[in-house]
């Protein structure tokens, strides 16, 4: 019988207070590690690729001669026109890239509203307006030259092109 009171006053219980703490604890590691996969997870994959994504800018602008254009603007890439000021559309990416494509609206001309698009790839932005941004990350998984568009502004085309 002594035997059995000093195995109970060993144990402890916690609090409420310990516990409401304790399961805000596990709530808040749980969802950081939902927001960490699924910010993983490229569109058009069904799995999270942990791998570092290159990078690249896509500016929607409106030019007064060529009208609604993308100019590339990453820095290891762009090949801005020394006549028209606009950089050339073209990506050039290895097969197996993670892209974490960020697009942003600058036209501060007519402050037309913008998307871009990539269907073999599920890529489809949001309506931007003015200054807005957004990114979206796709895996590089086929070969070939592939057109992104705009809906909105027929004349907004670029290529990219997935290298074996």
């Amino acid at each position: 019988m002594a035997k059995k009171q000093k195995n109970k006053a060993k144990t402890t219980s916690f609090s409420r207070g310990t516990i409401i703490v304790m399961a805000a604890i596990v709530a808040a590691a749980g969802a950081g590690i939902y927001y960490f996969i699924s910010t993983s997870t490229p569109v058009n994959m069904d799995h999270p690729v942990f791998a570092t994504p290159t990078n690249i800018y896509i500016v929607g602008v409106h030019d007064p001669i060529q009208g609604y254009v993308y100019e590339q603007e990453s820095t290891r890439q762009a090949k801005k026109a020394v006549s028209g000021g606009v950089a050339d559309a073209s990506i050039h990416i290895p097969k197996g890239t993670l892209v974490s494509l960020h697009f942003i609206n600058e036209d501060k001309d007519t402050l037309s509203t913008m998307d871009l698009n990539i269907d073999e790839f599920k890529v489809h932005t949001n309506k931007l307006t003015y200054f807005q941004a957004q990114t979206i990350n796709f895996m590089a998984d086929k070969e070939g030259t592939y057109s992104y568009y705009s809906n909105l502004h027929p004349e907004m085309k670029g290529t990219i092109t997935v290298d074996p």
